[in-house]
């Protein structure tokens, strides 16, 4: 009984746990589908609602507005309006028409259900719905032909449910106003096909020049492809990207049954290039203006998916500086050019805050020519101008370098290669500092540089600035990359170090507003720390050196802080021989340069690289295109210079020591460099590679006074072995303990005081000097008696006899001393003798005819050998009869010391 009872009980508990397994499961089902129900119900109503609140708010149809594209407005950074993009000149084409296959190429890309739905498509939106909720809101469209017209009509490109609902309600209702073929004309002469062309009639003529009855079935492809990116799909300038297109839109028609795989086929390998407009038959519109810059504009508003917004009537706030654009649009159009083929290009970037002010994108440039070099241009080799940021700007930043930092220019090759590295000069020039090595522009200085910063630091450090150079290797640091940066990137680039290490991405476009007046959206790009204020200021003050004794010297404008760097491309040995160039041929040649307002990059070269540069004059002209344009829109800026931050110090430096050492009090001045060190990094050690000079002093002075000359002769001795510079003796005196005067500075070993006054006392010194050192001084003392005057006898006058007439003696001797005596001495027979001081000759006597006894006469000696020669005294003449004769002078000895 009790196992029977306890048999139920078990069995009561089994269907317990079975209930109440079962019961929640099903419960939960039963509330999710409940709740489905619930939110479906309230979906619908909500939804229904929500549609037809938004609808209620729709405009009205216009049939002016669905035929007509409304043009932009674009207004400068002034706020003033420079120009409109509109349709003045559209080829406005009737549904009857257009060729069959150019309809069949459009409804298969873009709508391949425009004859069945009616104005929207619920299927193709249903796929939309999927791909949005897997990828986020916006992610892909499904909008018809009919949601186009109405949104370039009537609608903004924001991406909301309101505008979904306005553009799905109006298509309706257009789809009930309108035939379908009335739609598609609409919509056929509407759409923006490139830049400011609209409609598929104008760009056949502009593409082709060619009607649209006379194109073929790639042709027709090309167009159909172009109106989902019209600036991307651009033939002239993407015609790779466009042969993309073109084969996706060939394969939609094949599979749409509109042509068959072998036409297909055959269309897909006709060359994009070979029907298009010739470049030299492609007429720009001669009304526009700043047409690369609307270039810019147009390209950054696809970038940002606004690009179908150029047909909508909005409002575009640009960065376009008229000034700068206007000067840099003159120094294109210019004579300044060394060719008539040769191209340039100019971007002018803001330097705080990355606006770009002004773009030149070749000479002669007008509306949709096709290739603008300041943007477009992304495969031309950089060259030196590299060096800053992937070279050296890497080196202060990863490894504390300063700007004296010791590199070696040496003979050296890619690392496992034989390919050696090679200056622009072919030459090596030894040891030399960080700044010496970048305004130079050393090639191998650069490599060892990159060497010791790795290319991973480097790579890391460009991608700091959102730009892609390809693969960074050892040939990269001298401009061999595998991608390059267009004139806009490098002159951003550049930029930042000219704002303290922080970068912003260059933009054209302020913001926009759509059609409402109210709806905008910014277009300014967050600015961005790059690098250190201190590798920032450190690059900039080594550049700013390129403009004044390096390779840039043509670039520099009196009064403006400029920093800048020169690059110049190579040719490969390949492409040498297989275009048969010269040796002097190079590609490229760039400039960048900034101050603290402007920052702009300058390229010069040929559309095809096959045709080189080789003189001069080509390789100067960016920097005189920088000059005559910096100079020209910086009339009225700020021009601040360039402030050192807090975290970079000063020092002087011994050049060569290794590691950097303090120059010392005995560094030689050549080797003395004030250069730039990271605060905290400045070295404290002093070198001690150069001792004190110690000369020294003067020996065995002594002093010989001639009381007659009243002069002084000094004398003296100097020995010192291994002195390699020369030595010169400063010789002083002080009289009667006044002050020290320097009376001359000499390589002798002599020297004859003149004009000493009786009665003085004079502390004659003399000391060694040699490069800036002094060796003690040596001092010898004279004391001159005072002079004693004495009485003379009265002399009885003697009668003047006759001159002479029989001829006698009128010989004349003069003493040329410099103390004042001209030893003429004049007898009552006017017997004139003239001792002669020979001043260093060996003519000491005169054979006058008269005189009594020698004279004293004084010079300044130098003998060459070092010695003193006291002065021989001259032999006086004779005097004429009856006279009485003058005093003889004194002459001095030769180079060799003696006197006849």
């Amino acid at each position: 009984m009790s196992e029977q009872k306890m048999t139920r009980e078990q069995r009561r508990k089994q269907l317990q746990k079975k209930k109440q397994s079962k019961t929640p499961a099903k419960m939960w089902v039963k509330r999710i589908l409940l709740t489905i129900v619930i939110i479906g119900v309230v979906g619908l109503i909500g939804g229904g609602s929500l549609f037809a609140f938004y609808a209620s708010s729709a405009p009205e149809l216009d049939e002016t507005s669905l035929k007509d594209p409304i043009s932009p407005k674009l207004l400068d950074a002034n706020g003033d309006l420079f120009a409109t993009v509109g349709a003045e000149s559209r080829e406005y084409v009737a549904y009857d028409d257009i060729p069959q296959q150019m309809e069949d190429a459009i409804i298969a890309t873009e709508d391949a259900r425009f004859y069945d739905h009616f104005g929207v498509d619920v299927l193709r939106l249903g796929k939309a719905v999927l791909a949005n909720l897997t990828n986020g809101f916006g992610d892909q469209g499904a909008s018809t032909i009919t949601q186009q017209v109405i949104k370039n009509s009537f609608l903004t490109n924001e991406k909301t449910l309101k505008r979904k609902a306005q553009e799905a309600y109006l298509s309706i209702k257009l789809e009930r106003k309108y035939q379908k073929e009335e739609i598609f004309e609409m919509y056929f002469n509407k759409v923006l096909m490139s830049g400011r062309i609209y409609g598929y009639g104008t760009a056949a003529q502009h593409f082709y020049g060619k009607d649209l009855k006379d194109l073929t079935l790639d042709q027709f492809a090309v167009l159909a492809g172009m109106s989902q990116r019209p600036n991307a799909f651009n033939p002239f300038k993407n015609p790779e990207l466009t042969k993309d297109r073109r084969n996706v839109v060939l394969h939609l028609m094949n599979l749409h049954g509109k042509i068959t795989e072998e036409e297909m086929k055959a269309a897909q390998a006709v060359p994009i290039e070979e029907a298009l407009l010739p470049e030299d038959q492609r007429v720009a519109k001669q009304d526009s203006k700043y047409d690369a810059f609307i270039d810019i504009v147009l390209n950054e508003l696809e970038a940002n998916g606004d690009g179908g917004a150029i047909s909508e009537g909005i409002t575009i706030y640009t960065t376009l500086q008229p000034n700068a654009q206007q000067q840099v649009e003159k120094t294109l159009n210019s004579d300044m050019f060394p060719t008539e083929d040769i191209q340039s290009a100019v971007s002018v970037i803001d330097t705080k805050t990355g606006a770009i002010a002004a773009v030149g994108g070749g000479r002669n440039y007008g509306a949709d020519r096709g290739f603008n070099f300041a943007q477009d241009m992304t495969t031309r080799s950089l060259g030196s101008t590299i060096k800053p940021l992937i070279d050296y700007g890497p080196a202060i930043e990863y490894l504390g370098w300063s700007t004296g930092q010791t590199i070696t220019d040496e003979k050296i090759t890619y690392t496992g290669t034989e390919q050696v590295v090679r200056n622009f000069d072919g030459k090596y020039k030894g040891k030399m500092t960080f700044r010496e090595a970048l305004y130079n522009s050393r090639n191998v200085p650069a490599v060892k540089t990159l060497q010791e910063v790795g290319t991973k630091n480097a790579a890391e450090f460009i991608d700091r600035f959102g730009i892609d150079l390809g693969n960074i290797t050892e040939s990269s640091a001298i401009g061999g990359t595998s991608k390059a940066m267009s004139p806009i990137q490098l002159a951003g680039a550049y930029a930042a170090f000219g704002n303290s290490g922080v970068h912003t991405e260059p933009y054209s476009i302020n913001k926009i507003v759509y059609r409402d007046g109210k709806t905008e959206k910014n277009y300014k790009p967050k600015s961005k720390e790059v690098m250190k204020d201190s590798t920032a200021y450190m690059v900039t003050d080594v550049l700013r050196d390129v403009l004044t004794k390096g390779t840039g010297k043509r670039a520099a404008v009196s009064g403006l802080d400029i920093a800048g760097k020169t690059g110049t491309s190579n040719y490969s040995k390949d492409d040498m021989d297989k275009w048969d160039l010269p040796s002097s041929a190079f590609p490229d040649v760039w400039f960048a340069g900034y101050t603290t307002d402007y920052s702009i990059a300058i390229w010069s070269g040929y559309p095809e690289m096959k045709t080189p540069m080789t003189t001069n004059e080509e390789r100067n002209l960016p920097q005189n295109i920088f000059h005559e344009v910096m100079a020209n829109i910086s009339t009225d800026t700020a021009n601040e210079k360039f402030k050192k931050p807090s975290s970079v110090v000063e020092a002087t430096i011994e050049k060569g020591s290794s590691p950097l050492k303090l120059a010392s009090e005995y560094t030689p001045d050549e080797l003395k460099l004030t250069e730039l060190f990271v605060k905290g990094t400045e070295p404290t050690a002093v070198s001690e590679e150069y001792e004190q000079l110690e000369l020294n002093s003067p020996s065995n002075l002594s002093v010989d006074y001639d009381e007659l000359a009243s002069t002084a002769t000094l004398s003296w001795d100097f020995e010192q072995e291994d002195l390699e510079t020369e030595v010169q003796f400063e010789v002083a005196v002080k009289v009667d303990n006044g002050a020290n005067e320097l009376i001359e500075t000499t390589k002798q070993k002599g020297l004859i005081i003149q004009s000493l006054i009786p009665g003085s006392t004079y502390m004659f010194s003399v000391t060694a000097v040699s490069d800036g050192i002094r060796s003690e001084s040596v001092s010898v003392q004279l004391t001159l008696d005072a002079e004693v005057e004495e009485e003379l006898d009265e002399i009885e006058p003697i009668e003047e006899e006759p001159k002479n007439p029989d001829g006698s003696n009128n010989g004349n001797e003069n003493n040329n001393g410099n103390n004042g005596n001209n030893g003429n001495g004049n007898g009552n027979n006017n017997g004139n003798g003239n001792g002669n001081n020979g001043n260093g000759s060996d003519s000491g006597t005169d054979p006058g005819a008269g005189g009594a006894s020698p004279g004293p006469g004084a010079g300044t000696e130098k003998p060459d050998d070092g010695s003193t020669v006291p002065p021989t005294e001259g032999t006086g003449g004779t005097g004429g009869t009856g006279g009485t004769g003058g005093t003889g002078g004194t002459g001095e000895n030769d180079d060799t010391g003696t006197t006849p």
